[in-house]
Formats: structure tokens, sequence, C-alpha cells
């Protein structure tokens, strides 16, 4: 089906640090990239744990006050488990194995696919410096920090959408 205002350009903003956070920014992403779309990733706030070279491969998924976490098998996991020590680790673990099994790469071969393809990656100013980053800690896959204003300029035009993830 022809879309009669096609899709050229994809703006991704990822502000939350859990696995299933940032993935969806990546998968997103990569996507984009794979139907030869411009695609750009603003990661701010809890989200710049995805493009932090000491962080980025080592998320985890929030286990409390996550209602849609499931046990193997199928069964809800209820809230409470949440709090036993190592349960969120456990989760992470088992989120990562399932993912292998699936060849999701780690978050930072992610970032080489998207980048390798055309895409871009940009840390935020404020982000940045409220966590009191350097760009030495940021993974060299980004290209560039910027402020909201400029990212949203960067974002903007004919055929753009800004997606918040």
């Amino acid at each position: 089906m022809e879309q009669k205002f096609p899709i050229k350009k994809v703006s991704l903003i990822c502000a939350k640090g859990s696995i299933e956070d940032v993935y969806a920014t990546l998968i997103l992403g990569n996507g984009a990239v794979m139907e030869g779309l411009e695609a750009n990733l603003f990661f701010t706030f809890f989200g710049m744990d995805a493009i932090t070279k000491n962080r980025m491969d080592k998320l985890h998924t929030g286990v409390v006050g996550n209602p849609a976490l499931r046990l193997p098998g199928g069964m809800r996991m209820p809230t409470l488990l949440g709090i036993i020590p190592g349960m969120e680790a456990f989760t992470s673990w088992m989120m990562k194995g399932q993912m292998e099994k699936l060849d999701i790469p780690p978050v930072s071969e992610f970032l080489d696919l998207i980048t390798a393809g055309g895409g871009k990656i940009y840390a935020c100013k404020t982000a940045v410096d409220m966590f009191k980053l350097k760009k030495e800690d940021l993974s060299d896959h980004v290209s560039r920090i910027l402020t909201v204003g400029e990212f949203y300029e960067l974002a903007g035009g004919e055929g753009s959408q800004i997606i918040f993830t």
C-alpha cells in the first residue's frame, strides 16, 4: 500500500535505561536503517546508560512495578517477588539469554549495525551535564552531543517522524 505521505526520516528518543526500553529503540532504529530511512537515535536521562561505555552491555530489566513481566511458562511474576535480592539480576540474565537464542546482539554490536547502515547516535547535552559525563565516557558510536533544540532541528522536515520509546 502506497502511503500518501511516505516516511523518510525516523528520530527516536530513548529516555529509559532498562533492557526492554533500550532494545525497543535499537530495534526500531535498526529497522529504519534496513528500510533505507534516515535514522537518528537520541539518548537522554537514563537512556544514557545505553551509550555509556561502562554500562551499555550491562543493562538490567525492572522487576518491581513491571506488570508485563512473565516467569518461564508464561505466568505473570508477582511484583512482590521483585524485592527478593538477586531477582533483578536473575531476570536480566534470563532476558539476555532469550535474546541471545534469537541472535539479538548486545547493545554495542547493535550500535555497530545501526551506524554501519548510516544511522546516527546522539547524546543529550542536559543529561551529559547532569550525570557529569564527558565525550570520552560515551560510546564511539555517538556522533555528537546535542541540545534538545538541536535534536528537534535535526529531526524535523517533511516525511519525518519523532518516536519516544
